[in-house]
């Protein structure tokens, strides 16, 4: 996989090995953002899985993730991180965006009221969002 795609994307999502497998792009962006509507309903729960939860910090967690997500951990974030994967069955994923995590927790509840439909919308689009950002700096 280009340096570059691991950079931006999980390596281990669907997205990435699709847009890995569609040869070079001359803007990733673009080309994720195109691809995310293609993807299988099992593509886009196993794409929104590859991301760290939220306060996590595995082994595998990418270098990027983990300066992006921070230090501090709230236990909350557990707890929010269990009740959001059992109502939706993926991952929750926000563009941080240097927020603190107190503040991602009030988003994490509001977004517990949303459909299935909206939430894997809003998650894709943030992994998307987030590789834009990437780029940039």
């Amino acid at each position: 996989m280009a340096p570059e795609l691991a950079e931006l994307f999980e390596v281990s999502s669907p997205l990435a090995r699709r847009l890995a497998a569609a040869g070079p792009h001359p803007d990733l962006v673009a080309a994720a953002r195109r691809l995310v509507p293609q993807l299988t309903e099992e593509e886009k729960v196993q794409t929104l899985n590859a991301h760290p939860r939220i306060g996590e910090r595995p082994a595998n967690m990418s270098a990027r993730s983990r300066a992006e997500q921070g230090d501090d951990v709230l236990p909350e974030l557990e707890r929010l991180n269990r009740e959001y994967e059992s109502r939706f069955g993926f991952r929750f994923v926000v563009f941080v965006n240097g927020r603190p995590k107190a503040e991602i927790v009030e988003v994490m509840r509001r977004r517990l009221g949303r459909s299935r439909e909206e939430e894997m919308a809003d998650g894709l689009q943030a992994i998307v969002d987030i590789a834009a950002s990437r780029l940039r700096s």
